[in-house]
């Protein structure tokens, strides 16, 4: 909505904002990183799974386990660590975005890279204890017996 009527105001009555562009960039950021946990609860994450889709179910659910272990919760708390700095250091000055006229405030885009890391880790648990029980029972959870 901010676009459309960025693109409305600039056209069609040569009267454009100092808003609209920031708005929807903020909006977009936001929406990437708060819907990032629900993307991974259903499995549409990009994955290279050509090989993996023909891998018999323990197998999935151990390789899994284990990418979730080694890789993604290292990953996502160092990610965590340093994004609560940079979120608190961006309060702390009063931070603003110098590359547009309207100057808005960054803590609150910044504030959800924060909530999107912290949705990620409370849904990477669910997805470890997912594989484990798909590498010891040899079906996913949820599928008919």
């Amino acid at each position: 909505l901010a676009m459309t009527y960025e693109v409305l105001a600039r056209k069609l009555f040569h009267s454009p904002t100092i808003w609209a562009y920031d708005i929807s960039r903020f909006l977009y950021g936001a929406l990437f990183m708060l819907g990032a946990g629900y993307a991974l609860s259903k499995g549409v994450h990009i994955r290279a799974d050509f090989l993996y889709r023909n891998f018999k179910t323990k197998n999935q659910g151990t390789i899994d386990f284990w990418l979730y272990i080694l890789f993604y919760f290292p990953g996502l708390i160092v990610f965590l660590y340093m994004t609560i700095g940079y979120v608190g250091e961006s309060i702390q000055r009063g931070e603003r975005g110098m590359d547009t006229t309207w100057m808005p405030y960054m803590w609150p885009i910044k504030s959800c890279l924060l909530i999107g890391i912290i949705f990620l880790l409370i849904q990477g648990i669910s997805e470890l204890f997912k594989s484990y029980w798909a590498a010891t029972r040899g079906k996913w959870p949820g599928e008919d017996e």
